[in-house]
């Protein structure tokens, strides 16, 4: 990729246009607003989540290279909050206005296994993959990876669009699943943590990551997440290393979530990457001196970077459409009452399975208090989402006594299982200068 160019700074009073309206949207808006600019988007949905802050929405499809062009005439700068925009689209916003990240960035990212590819050729590391295009290939990699999860290439976020296979004998049905076209096959690893690193760059060079964050899922979604990660300091400074030398490679302006694992034989591994805000850091915005909002608006208009260190221990929990879907109403007055915590929603008119509604915050002295006080609020909200979800007993203890996480973990620290360092040709000691 090559270095960015420079360019003089688009200050307050000029006008962003997001690629997508949804809840990463809206909450990038408010950032923006906040700052003195004007928002432009466009979604396929003309009730968006962003369509109340925003000053004009364009109702078309992310595929639209016309309805893209006429967003970027109406803006000083474009960015967007999904990275699912046909490539024609991206293009055409960029022929008219700076697109920031990159169509190029954006195009290796937006299907699975050419960003793969692009991670394991560029010697970032990765688990064992493999592309496949039938039944017979799907089973082909089960056979030779043993568990695995396949995934659709295109979209599928949330645990949609993924199938995990235990033997080469449910190809068949996985195949039908993902309906019959190109996927990726992974290799199932044992994670320890799953922890996610957000790195921001602008047009001039400057690049500043956020504090690795310790993330939950079930089935797919992201349940909780919270910062600091409460990890050994070789883990957090192998993941602090990571994530910016793929953001630089990649030439990324904007943000870059790069999701990892920590796996129980001590490996770091790239799990996927994200051109956008992270459902991951939605806690920034309280935890840290700088929202991830605020940032990509600093970021893609050039403007100095800010902050990225945690200045109070926060996490979330997040609301999925279920909260609202039991025969008791979610009880917000009692959720509120437990200290720190806040309500988040994203505006969205139907409650559905599975459907991000908004998220609960919480800060705390400690990450362990924060997310006790988050998990705490989500029960009282509604128990019986917190029955289905696993989260009605204590909450975790960040920094477990269980024998054999902690025995790996310490195995880190002393460097007898040493994480990923950085591809050969990286210089650690080089600064990144605005």
């Amino acid at each position: 990729m090559a270095e960015p160019t420079q360019h003089a700074a688009i200050l307050p009073g000029a006008t962003i246009g997001i690629l997508g309206g949804g809840q990463l949207g809206r909450m990038t808006a408010m950032a923006a607003r906040s700052m003195g600019y004007d928002v432009h988007v466009l979604d396929p949905d003309p009730n968006c989540a962003a369509r109340v802050v925003a000053s004009r929405t364009i109702t078309a499809p992310f595929s639209d290279a016309d309805a893209a062009a006429e967003l970027a005439r109406g803006c000083d700068v474009v960015t967007l909050e999904i990275e699912q925009i046909g490539r024609h689209a991206l293009d055409a916003a960029a022929a008219h206005a700076p697109l920031h990240p990159s169509a190029d960035a954006v195009y290796i990212i937006q299907d699975r296994v050419r960003q793969k590819r692009w991670l394991a050729e560029q010697g970032f590391p990765v688990g064992p993959f493999r592309e496949a295009d039938s039944t017979e290939a799907i089973a082909g990699a089960v056979a030779d990876f043993g568990a695995s999860i396949a995934k659709a290439c295109h979209g599928g976020y949330d645990g949609r669009g993924q199938v995990r296979l235990a033997e080469a004998s449910a190809a068949e049905s996985a195949w039908a699943a993902l309906g019959q076209r190109p996927c990726l096959v992974e290799q199932r690893v044992d994670i320890a943590v799953e922890l996610s690193v957000l790195v921001a760059r602008r047009p001039s060079g400057e690049m500043v990551a956020y504090p690795p964050s310790r993330n939950h899922h079930t089935n797919g979604i992201l349940t909780w997440s919270v910062i600091p990660a409460e990890l050994p300091e070789a883990v957090v400074r192998a993941a602090e290393q990571l994530a910016p030398a793929i953001a630089e490679r990649l030439g990324v302006c904007g943000l870059l979530a790069v999701e990892l694992f920590f796996t129980t034989d001590g490996r770091l591994l790239v799990n996927e990457l994200a051109p956008r805000p992270h459902n991951t850091y939605h806690h920034s915005e309280r935890a840290c001196a700088t929202s991830q909002f605020e940032q990509l608006v600093r970021a893609v208009c050039n403007l100095p970077l800010g902050a990225p260190h945690v200045i109070e221990p926060g996490a979330i929990v997040n609301l999925l459409g279920d909260v609202w879907l039991h025969d008791v109403a979610p009880d917000i007055p009692f959720a509120l009452g437990v200290a720190g915590s806040r309500l988040h929603l994203y505006g969205k008119g139907d409650a559905r399975h599975g459907r991000k509604m908004g998220h609960l915050s919480t800060v705390g002295e400690t990450a362990q208090e924060a997310i006790g006080r988050a998990l705490a609020s989500y029960r009282r909200l509604s128990p019986e989402s917190a029955v289905a979800a696993g989260l009605a007993g204590p909450p975790p203890a960040l920094r477990s006594a269980d024998g054999a996480l902690l025995a790996e973990l310490a195995a880190v620290d002393r460097g007898d299982a040493a994480p990923w360092q950085g591809p050969d040709d990286s210089d650690p000691d080089r600064e990144d200068v605005g």
